[in-house]
């Protein structure tokens, strides 16, 4: 951080000569685990843009037609890219796909049938999905009212899948195995991929015919390989969060086995339509132009939740992971250790954005969630996960979940904002 930098944050961006020189410290003994992340970036962005040269990507593809949306280029082209990134057999990206939980909700609801069972080797998924599989809620709509059976297992001590459950698990009612990759609103460790590729060995010596699934948000770009180059059948995510680079304006993907996106696409549509209708509303230029960035814009991402995992952690404060640990999503986990601290540190955040940088967040009942939620984001692209944000829900163990930034310096920035935040509010001493 050089002198005029330093003298800026201290006279204009209101950040303190401790925290300032504090950052500098920091950023010197983080160094190393940057070389790491620039490696994996290089050959992911050196990925997409072969696939996209291979796939013929053209200025036709931009365009798009009306209607119904038979024969939409620019549909077309983006999932041939996204079969081929992801060496799958065939891919939905779609535009009118709102989010990860409904990406995740057509996989589930395409898929499952009655008297058919979900197995989670990965605990809990995340809370959103908690009304769709029917743990909560009036089950209205829900693979429980509809005669899907659920059950979970959860992590053993060290953080890892407990291997040895799953094979006690799994009956031949069992026709999904599913993993969620990103920590969601727990405090532990993203799933690795060797860790996903275990589970398929296993649990395809089992049985076969059985169906391994990951919910791969936050997770895109994070490592050399995505979790279908190692068995797993399918996959889902959202384009406003890591592959969409920040770009697209909204929109979800899913990719894998021929068979299983044809029983998904019938249930996005109908049956007998399936993927060959649906319009990309002229969004395809940014879709294409989002994933190419996104293996940079990631990167970015994860420098900042690495400086920011060693920053806390420096400051006594529990974070997963840690600074130094490899990493499967580009969420980093603070224990705050109470209501108060989490709430500052999010106005912190708050007042980092470039958009709506003025308003103070407030814990709320959000839809879909069991507790009062606080959201800290002032995003381009509303509720995008790639640019800066922090979240937590208002309950213990009191951890903030902190992630995203479109460049290190903007996600940097964010932790040192939360930081002087939460000196600024009485929370802690520096």
């Amino acid at each position: 951080m050089g002198i005029y930098t330093k003298e800026f944050l201290k006279k204009h961006m209101n950040i303190s000569e401790k925290v300032v020189d504090l950052a500098q410290k920091i950023e010197e003994e983080v160094k190393d685990q940057f070389e790491k992340i620039n490696d994996i970036r290089e050959l992911n962005q050196y990925k997409v843009l072969k696939v996209m040269q291979d796939m013929r990507v053209s200025d036709m593809h931009f365009q798009w037609n009306t209607g119904y949306g038979y024969n939409d280029p620019g549909r077309e082209k983006i999932e041939e890219v996204y079969a081929a990134l992801f060496k799958a057999e065939d891919a939905i990206v779609r535009p009118t796909i709102v989010n990860g939980t409904h990406a995740l909700t057509l996989c589930l609801t395409g898929i499952l049938r009655p008297n058919d069972e979900m197995l989670s080797v990965t605990g809990r998924p995340y809370d959103t999905l908690e009304e769709v599989i029917g743990i909560r809620g009036d089950y209205n709509g829900s693979l429980k009212e509809f005669g899907v059976t659920y059950k979970e297992i959860g992590f053993l001590e060290d953080g890892s899948i407990d291997i040895e459950k799953m094979k006690q698990s799994i009956t031949p009612k069992t026709k999904m195995v599913y993993m969620q990759r990103s920590t969601g609103y727990s405090f532990r460790k993203a799933v690795q991929i060797e860790d996903m590729k275990k589970v398929v060995e296993v649990a395809k010596k089992i049985n076969p015919n059985i169906i391994c699934m990951v919910d791969n948000c936050y997770g895109e770009f994070l490592d050399t390989i995505e979790p279908t180059e190692v068995g797993v059948d399918i996959l889902a995510g959202s384009l406003i969060k890591n592959p969409g680079g920040g770009l697209a304006l909204t929109g979800g993907y899913i990719v894998g086995r021929k068979d299983l996106i044809e029983m998904i696409s019938y249930r996005m549509t109908s049956p007998g339509i399936g993927k060959e209708c649906g319009l990309t509303f002229g969004m395809t230029r940014s879709m294409f132009q989002g994933l190419f960035l996104a293996p940079h814009v990631v990167s970015e991402a994860i420098k900042g939740a690495i400086f920011c995992a060693k920053l806390f952690d420096h400051l006594g404060y529990e974070v997963s992971p840690s600074f130094d640990e490899k990493r499967s999503d580009i969420i980093q986990a603070i224990k705050l250790r109470s209501p108060e601290a989490v709430v500052a540190f999010c106005e912190g955040i708050q007042g980092a954005a470039p958009v709506d940088g003025f308003v103070t967040p407030v814990p709320w009942n959000m839809p879909g969630y069991d507790s009062p939620v606080i959201m800290a984001a002032g995003a381009f692209v509303q509720g995008s996960s790639i640019e800066l944000s922090a979240d937590a829900p208002i309950k213990e163990p009191y951890a903030v979940y902190f992630q995203g930034g479109l460049t290190y310096e903007h996600a940097k920035f964010g932790a040192l904002k939360g930081l002087q935040s939460l000196i600024d509010k009485g929370c802690i001493e520096l």
